[in-house]
């Protein structure tokens, strides 16, 4: 009886997966070919610097909560004007890690949008 992997069985049904599924890593080669292997941890704690990112990041998320939705608005508004790959949240995100204000300005004046009060 032939012997058919998890990975073949859901390309069969259509399904396509990727990341960790239990115990197992999924992706796509260059190839497109389906790769699984055994999920790994990583053996060292987490550094300083990864520690300082990783807070930077909450951070960031835990201020674009705290902003109401007319603002939530106002950031997807000005990256659908600016034509920008990406959405509001990226944008602010980008804005609270980086403190580029002149960027946001400049966005703010070609999209006439209000983005920093």
């Amino acid at each position: 009886m032939a012997h058919q992997t998890a990975h073949s069985l859901f390309t069969i049904f259509g399904w396509t997966m990727w990341g960790d599924f239990g115990p197992v890593t999924i992706y796509r080669n260059r190839k497109g070919k389906v790769v699984s292997y055994a999920k790994t941890w990583p053996k060292d704690p987490d550094s300083r610097l990864q520690q300082y990112q990783r807070d930077r990041f909450r951070a960031a998320a835990a201020a674009w909560q705290m902003l109401p939705p007319e603002t939530h608005a106002q950031w997807d508004l000005a990256c659908h004007r600016g034509s920008l790959c990406l959405n509001g949240y990226a944008l602010f995100v980008h804005y609270h890690t980086t403190g580029d204000q002149r960027a946001i300005e400049t966005l703010e004046r070609q999209t006439h949008t209000t983005l920093l009060s």
